[in-house]
């Protein structure tokens, strides 16, 4: 029996596979394409569960800093031992409540998005008796790529309008509770390519010196976002940037000559490239049935555990593969189409229509690979009610633990 097979036998299906050393991988291959000294913050959004994120944290060279938007992330963030001082706590929807209890829990470094939000972080701050970091987010007003997620260069709840940011610097710099540390920029996720990434980077560098100037604003910490790519739901390898480096050092010494003493520290996110290809959902196929000239190959996975973010209507088709099996199958026709869906009552259950997908039969495990990303996270859990996936955490061979949202510790 094969690998998966064996897992799906001992703690149900579906479920998830996460491999630590492939996030550990990730993580070093992402440091080594980043300028030395960069600040790497794991986006808790991918995927928050703390065995990958703790295996992020720990390690022997450079390892990663948490981001989080919401007090669940803050939870996972501190279970899996990051220290709250440095974390980041973003997002355009912070409520006081919120703020309060991360404040509580020792954070201290804030992005805001308005001139409400930093007030909001100030307000509890000033409560408490502290003083939030805050790190101004900014929506420049041009883009230096146009691929993927946008994420700036258009009306957006996301960050200052670059062109506003002088005339309510006086109020902002007003706000009781707060010091402004800084600039966030994140313009783009999954760039296409490298040259893509290097020139949304080279943008995102330059607006910030554009904002300095106008503003007076010398940024301790620079956060200049993300946009790594990594393949999702279909085969593939992360890429690697080999010229990321030598790019970055060469804008940044022109725009904000003193950064390699520090001034500003240059910092990143990823959540994508770090936990992408780490990750794979394991599922069974329960029924094959013709409908009118059309084959559908039914899985015990549907958008409830693998949403792959179905909203955005950009993400799927998947792709599936037998789980390899050491005796050969006998009988099997060659690849064929069909419609890939999950259980659920709703025509909405679908990853795909003509879908590449093997001779597929009742009871066969499949793969849907680089599941390690907006996998769970971004699936529909409660959606009719049905159980979460297991989630199998893994260091290459060997199981580390198994759990399930909601339920108790599964032993093994």
């Amino acid at each position: 029996m094969s690998g998966d097979a064996h897992l799906t036998e001992q703690y149900g299906s579906p479920l998830y596979v996460y491999d630590l050393q492939r996030a550990v991988a990730a993580r070093d291959d992402l440091y080594a394409a980043l300028p030395e000294g960069t600040v790497l913050y794991y986006s808790f959004k991918a995927n928050p569960h703390p065995e990958i994120a703790r295996a992020l944290r720990e390690g022997d060279g450079p390892v990663c800093k948490a981001e989080i938007s919401s007090t669940g992330e803050l939870a996972a963030a501190i279970t899996a031992g990051f220290d709250p001082a440095e974390i980041l706590y973003t997002g355009p929807g912070k409520t006081g409540e919120e703020v309060a209890a991360a404040l509580d829990a020792g954070v201290r470094t804030f992005s805001a998005e308005s001139l409400g939000d930093l007030r909001r972080i100030g307000r509890a701050a000033d409560e408490r008796g502290v003083t939030a970091d805050c790190l101004l987010r900014v929506n420049s007003a041009g883009t230096g790529a146009t691929t993927s997620i946008r994420m700036t260069g258009t009306p957006s709840q996301f960050g200052f309008d670059s062109e506003t940011l002088p005339a309510v610097m006086p109020e902002l710099r007003a706000v009781p509770g707060v010091r402004l540390a800084g600039m966030h920029l994140f313009s783009l996720s999954n760039a296409r390519d490298e040259d893509s990434l290097i020139a949304e980077f080279e943008h995102t560098i330059a607006a910030a010196a554009e904002v300095r100037d106008a503003v007076g604003l010398e940024p301790e910490l620079l956060d200049l976002g993300g946009g790594f790519a990594s393949p999702y739901l279909t085969p593939g390898e992360r890429p690697v940037y080999p010229n990321l480096r030598a790019a970055l050092e060469k804008t940044l010494d022109g725009r904000f000559p003193g950064w390699r003493d520090g001034a500003p520290r240059i910092a990143c996110e990823s959540g994508r490239y770090l936990a992408g290809d780490c990750g794979r959902l394991v599922c069974t196929v329960t029924n094959i049935k013709e409908s009118r000239g059309r084959r559908f190959v039914i899985l015990d996975a549907g958008i409830n555990t693998l949403g792959g973010m179905s909203g955005l209507g950009r993400l799927l088709p998947v792709s599936v593969g037998l789980a390899p099996d050491p005796v050969p199958a006998d009988g099997r026709a060659e690849d064929g189409v069909a419609s890939l869906v999950g259980p659920l009552c709703t025509p909405g259950d679908t990853f795909g229509h003509n879908v590449s997908v093997p001779d597929l039969r009742p009871g066969d495990v499949v793969t849907i690979p680089n599941a390690g990303a907006y996998g769970l996270t971004a699936s529909l859990l409660m959606f009719l009610g049905r159980p979460a996936p297991t989630e199998v955490i893994t260091r290459g061979d060997q199981v580390v633990s198994a759990s399930r949202i909601g339920f108790d510790r599964i032993p093994r």
